[in-house]
């Protein structure tokens, strides 16, 4: 039997500190520093930290400097925006550092994942990490043991500090100190002390989206519309998306009330965020800084949404889709069944022309619907002569108009409204105190809940009179411009008077904003 031959091949890595001694005579180390704050002491340990690496590598002879990489005011829970931290570990992969050296843990990383995951990495290439604070050398056989324990303290003190935080904000929301960020914000921006002022330009787009939806226009039109007179997003872009002209519908701030913790952080590392829907409470502040729209205007425009997400017509109560395409598109209503009328290219015997019919009709048939449908001409025509006939009331249709806002003022909710302000603000006391305390508060927030409910119906109710007011204050003033005159159809002026038209087999009736009815 042929006897064994053994040969042994050294191993010859080409990186991390068990080099080969003939190809690298020294250790090449690096240091890695961070400051996770922006104050002036911490900035001073920022620069300390890079002096005081720099000089401890280069003392040590049996060391070659490879660097100092320096975070500086940014965060540890991740390294996603660590641009030197992720610079040094691309530095290691590509073999030109042997070891790291840290101040601590909590300095590396204060996430127990990416501390561990980036360890491992590096330990794969023989490159080893030491924590001066904790005397730690991942290299080290018990090194990951007490790095796993120390780097859970870690994360713990990161929690900590997270749950600190949001502490601090909840008390300032109870004293109903308001946090906004104004940068993206269209319509305000912050004054020396922090406190939101109106910026007069803005305002006037904010100003213009609400009167052009109230006016008939969809998102989609006023978005287009703001593009074509090259006004930019709060955000500096040119387009205006529907949802972004949405949301400055929506948005209280507007209205000089703001509603503190609308999402909230559900991860302390990833720093996700989702909608608030009963995670921690809400913070309703009244009053917080000025306005630019009227409360009253606003809660106009919140029905008005609601009203366009929910048109069900017909005797079927078939969702209809809001259309703003033409003036009277989704205003002109079926004698007949109840159903919008839809304009459309008839082609029939040879005639073309743009007719307006009945969409159960179109849909389901004369059998189901027999109302007729109207020329486009026609149409129009009806809709002029009811106003026409509005202008030459003259001074007789504006004496009526002005007894219908005496009948409005005295419909006034107020008083109610003040008297359920009064009791909320004690039930908010109330419940404030059941919480620092660490006691029940559940009945208090549903009785809180339910009042706030029926505030928000007689604010409603009252935004709707006032609005009712306005809208016949405008037809008076209307009238006064152009009585004696005869105006030709206009989409314009349409939509600014016009509430609804009701088709029938053998007249018209024109409602107007004001609640006048025309019948023609």
């Amino acid at each position: 039997m042929t006897e064994k031959n053994i040969m042994v091949i050294p191993a010859r890595k080409r990186v991390g500190s068990t080099a080969a001694k003939e190809k690298i005579k020294k250790l090449r180390v690096a240091a890695y520093c961070r400051v996770s704050t922006e104050t002036e002491e911490q900035n001073s340990s920022y620069e300390v930290q890079v002096a005081h690496y720099t000089e401890f590598i280069k003392k040590n002879n049996e060391w070659e400097f490879a660097g100092i990489f320096a975070d500086d005011g940014i965060s540890g829970t991740n390294t996603k925006k660590r641009d030197e931290f992720n610079r040094m570990i691309a530095e290691c992969m590509d073999g030109n550092i042997d070891m790291v050296i840290t101040k601590s843990i909590s300095r590396f990383a204060r996430n127990t994942l990416d501390c561990l995951q980036y360890i491992r990495q590096l330990k794969d290439k023989n490159i080893s990490v030491y924590f001066e604070k904790e005397s730690i050398n991942t290299m080290d056989a018990k090194g990951e043991v007490l790095l796993t324990i120390m780097a859970s303290l870690a994360q713990q003190e990161s929690q900590s500090l997270s749950q600190n935080v949001k502490l601090g904000l909840q008390y300032r929301y109870q004293q109903g100190k308001v946090q906004v960020n104004h940068k993206r914000f269209m319509g305000y921006t912050k004054d020396e002390d922090g406190n939101l002022i109106i910026v007069p330009e803005e305002a006037e787009i904010i100003k213009r989206i609400y009167r052009e939806y109230l006016e008939g226009q969809s998102l989609v039109g006023i978005g287009r519309a703001l593009e074509k007179d090259g006004i930019l997003t709060a955000a500096g872009k040119p387009r205006w998306r529907p949802e972004s002209v949405k949301k400055i519908l929506q948005n209280e701030k507007y209205i000089g009330d703001a509603l503190l913790q609308k999402t909230v952080t559900v991860d302390f590392l990833t720093k996700k965020r989702v909608k608030n829907e009963g995670h921690v409470p809400q913070y309703y502040v009244e009053n917080s800084h000025e306005s630019i729209i009227p409360k009253e205007l606003y809660l106009q425009v919140q029905e008005e949404i609601h009203r366009r997400s929910n048109i069900y017509t017909g005797a079927g109560k078939n969702k209809r889709i809001y259309s703003s395409k033409y003036a009277l598109s989704a205003i002109t209503f079926c004698g007949d069944c109840g159903d919008i009328y839809r304009r459309t290219y008839w082609n029939i015997h040879g005639r073309k022309e743009f007719v307006w019919r009945c969409v159960t009709r179109i849909e389901q048939g004369p059998e189901v619907c027999k109302n007729r449908t109207v020329k486009e001409d026609e149409l129009y025509g009806a809709v002029m002569t009811a106003i026409n006939k509005l202008l030459a009331g003259g001074n007789n249709m504006i004496k009526t108009l002005e007894e219908n806002i005496h009948a409005v003022i005295g419909e006034t909710t107020e008083y109610q409204i003040s008297e359920i302000n009064n009791l909320l603000e004690e039930k908010q006391k109330e419940l404030i105190k059941l919480a620092n305390k660490g006691q029940d508060y559940e009945h208090l927030a549903d009785e809180i809940d339910e009042l706030r409910d029926k505030r928000q119906l007689l604010l409603v109710e009252d935004a709707s009179l006032s609005g009712e007011n306005e809208r016949i204050n405008e037809l008076i003033e209307f009238i006064r411009k152009n009585k004696f005159r005869t105006l030709e159809y206009d989409d314009k002026l349409v939509r600014k008077i016009i509430q609804s038209v009701t088709v029938y087999e053998d007249h018209f009736v024109i409602s107007f904003k004001s609640g006048i009815e025309i019948e023609i």
